[in-house]
Parts: C-alpha cells; structure tokens; sequence
C-alpha cells in the first residue's frame, strides 16, 4: 500500500499499535521488542557520531571551495534566522508550557521499563560526540581552504554511505523503534501523558511556525522594499509541497520557481535557494527546541538558560548537516540533544516520535523561509 511509503504514517501507526497492545501484551513479547530497542540504541550510539562527521565535513568543505562573498552572506542569514527560531521558541515555551502541562509529569522515561532486554551487546562508538564535532569542524575548514582536496573527495562519498545508512536502515527502522517504546511505556502505564503532551505541543508549534514565517517575510519585505504579506502568498505553493514530500531537497524545483515570482532574480535564486535548503531549518530547529523542553519539564529534568543558550547555538550548525529527507534534522542533531541535554536512548526516541510527527510542518516552515532569505540577498546582490 503506496500510503505506507510515507514516513509520518507509519510512525503514526506504530504508536497506534504500541498503545493497542501494550494494554494487552505480557512480558515476553513486551520484552522481545525491549531487546530490539536496546539492540538498536546501542547501533545507534555507534552511529551518531560517524553521522556528524560524514555529514558536516563535506557541508563545510564544499561551502569553502565555492566559498564567496554570496555565499558566506547567505550561510550568516541561514544561521541568524535558524538560532533566532531557536530562542524564539525557548522564550514562547518556557512562557507556557508550565502552565500547559501542568501536573503532567512523567518518571525519567528510561525507569518507566518495567521489562528489562533479555541480553545486551555493547556497541562503543569510536569516539564520543563533542569529539566528532570538533572533528568535524576542524577538518572541514581545513579541506575548504584545499584546492582539488582528494580527501574532500573521501569524505563526499563517506557522505553517501552515511545518507545510504539514514535513508535505508535508520529511518525504515525507526517505526519499529518507536512501536517498542511506545509497547513498553504503554504497559507501563504512563504511555497516554505523553500522547497528551503531543496533543497540546503540537498546536503551539504550528501557531510558532506561523509567527516565525511572518517575521521573517515583514523584516524581508522592510529590506528589499517588496511586500512581505503577498510574498509569503507566493510561497504558499513550496510551503504545501513541502508538507506532501517532507523533503526541502525534493521541494527545490517548486520553490525555485516560487521565490522567481516574488521578483527575485534567477541567479541568485538558483544560488540561494539550493544552499538554503539545506543551511536553513528555522523551523525544524524550532520544534526540536520546544519538544526538548516539554520532555525535560514533564520529567523533571533541570532547565538552564545558559546551558540551553548553548545547545541551541550548538543546533544551528548542527543544522547545517541535516540532509534532505524525511526525518534528516532530527538525526543530524539526536547527538547533541544526548550529549547536552542529557537524553538517554529512550528520550531520544521519544524526541524522534515527536519531531516526526510535526516534520512536514516544520520542512514548510522551512523551505517558505528560504524565500524570505532570497528576497534579502535580492536586495544586496542583484545585478545592476
């Protein structure tokens, strides 16, 4: 069934059938699945790191070898506006999620287990997280100012396998993943509080998107001169096409041809908006925020500014690495969201479940930006 090739459905599904039996399942099948999950987890603590490291040295090499005045101007804005999101959503939830989920709490999910896995195999990734970012950042600066670097040649075909390793093991994996989370909290009783929280989050991060999509095209609109409200009109076809694909790579075509109409000259749309699709996801870094923090507040887990301030300054190059596809945001930052936040495997999961279920919202978000973005680098860099 075609419908099933779609990622949001079959996530959907999977917390339907973990809630549908795991209110009826014993615990050697809850525990089949629990072994599953910490199979998988150990894989995917294994993986995160090779994750970051083939996806954010080729986005850095590259950016540096057709390195440009363009090009740097672009990245800054990209980054400016996701951060920006970020703290903007920091600020909107910390206003009212404590009183939104109010006596909603939740034990750490990790000792909501009442089922422990049969057996454990250990998978010790090479090397931990902040590690493979510096990394990262290091080598990937390095190769932008190489030219013809045979090891950024290395490192775009690593990108591939790590793509290859997303889009055919992880993401197919990850209903499965989700079905056995949702199964054990489900027969641990506490599985309905974070389908409530779901419910209320979700209606806040759609209104978010909204506000964020009107600021950028109103600060857009004062620098370029053109006006922001029948600009955003123009995106709206890329913004409903991103919400069918889920892809701001597959939407690119659509969103060409949009931010064309605002009156954006063709050079610089075909710089800007390739670039912007996978340099800019205000969006997604907005949700991920909001999401982290109901998680955090729901159990109890201690919110700091400053440290959250760092985290999301953290996302937002994180972001840069987040390929294309269905679910490509969440796991180029699941590292950092682990590593700064302090979320176990079980937390992670969760934050998958709930990302996915909003991504084609946020994807629209993001890819309706990049007009906005377009319109700016319109009004500096166009041809005279």
């Amino acid at each position: 069934m075609k419908f099933l090739d779609n990622l949001l459905v079959r996530v959907l599904l999977a917390i339907a059938l973990g809630l549908a039996i795991g209110s009826i399942a014993n615990e050697v099948f809850v525990g089949v699945f629990v072994t599953i999950n910490d199979l998988f987890s150990q894989f995917l603590g294994f993986i995160i790191p090779l994750i970051i490291m083939g996806l954010i040295i080729p986005s850095i090499g590259s950016l540096g070898n057709q390195a440009s005045k363009m090009v740097g101007f672009t990245a800054l804005i990209a980054y400016g506006s996701t951060i920006l999101s970020g703290f903007f959503s920091y600020g909107v939830s910390m206003a009212f999620f404590p009183n939104l989920l109010k006596n909603q709490t939740l034990n750490a999910v990790s000792e909501t287990a009442a089922i422990q896995p049969f057996f454990h195999i250990a998978i010790p990734p090479l090397m931990d997280v902040m590690t493979a970012l510096v990394f990262a950042f290091v080598v990937g600066i390095g190769l932008a100012r190489i030219q013809n670097s045979v090891l950024l040649q290395v490192s775009l075909e690593f990108e591939n396998i790590v793509n290859f390793i997303i889009e055919k093991v992880i993401i197919p994996f990850l209903p499965l993943f989700i079905f056995g989370i949702f199964l054990n909290m489900t027969f641990s009783g506490q599985a309905f509080i974070i389908l409530n929280v779901f419910a209320k989050i979700i209606a806040v991060i759609f209104i978010l998107h909204i506000l964020v999509l009107l600021t950028q095209f109103i600060l857009a609109g004062l620098i370029s001169g053109k006006k922001p409200l029948a600009s955003l009109k123009l995106m709206l076809p890329a913004y409903f096409t991103a919400l069918g694909t889920q892809s701001s790579a597959a939407t690119i075509p659509v969103t060409l041809k949009q931010v064309q109409k605002i009156g954006v000259s063709p050079a610089i749309a075909k710089l800007v908006v390739p670039l912007c699709a996978t340099i800019h996801l205000s969006g997604s870094t907005l949700k991920i925020v909001a999401c982290c923090l109901a998680l955090m507040m729901i159990q109890g887990m201690p919110i700091d500014f400053f440290s959250f301030s760092g985290f999301i300054l953290m996302l937002g190059i994180a972001m840069v690495a987040a390929p294309g596809v269905p679910g490509g945001a969440i796991m180029a930052a699941i590292g950092i969201i682990g590593t700064m936040l302090g979320f176990d495997a079980q937390n992670q999961a969760l934050m998958i479940a709930l990302y996915i279920a909003m991504d084609s919202f946020g994807t629209a978000a993001n890819v309706t930006g990049d007009g906005a973005i377009a319109m700016v680098m319109d009004r500096f860099f166009k041809e005279k």
